[in-house]
């Protein structure tokens, strides 16, 4: 998935915050859902505007970005 179809950054949309692409869904509301030991499941099931293979996207960009030799 191109990075555009993951997350967007629109100054009118909160502030110009990073969210999931097509919705008004924080990127960080996933991150700590995570840090918090809720599952991907539970993410999900709160915030439906986002999908299954965003956030694996994102989780899977941050990972390469924040890990540079790691590759799929």
């Amino acid at each position: 998935m191109k990075p555009e179809h993951v997350i967007n950054q629109d100054p009118e949309i909160h502030g110009g915050i990073p969210v999931f692409a097509g919705t008004r869904v924080p990127v960080k509301a996933l991150i700590d859902h995570l840090k918090a030991g809720e599952s991907l499941d539970y993410f999900l099931d709160g915030f439906p505007s986002v999908s299954r293979e965003q956030a694996i996207a994102f989780l899977e960009l941050a990972l390469t970005r924040s890990i540079p030799s790691h590759r799929r």
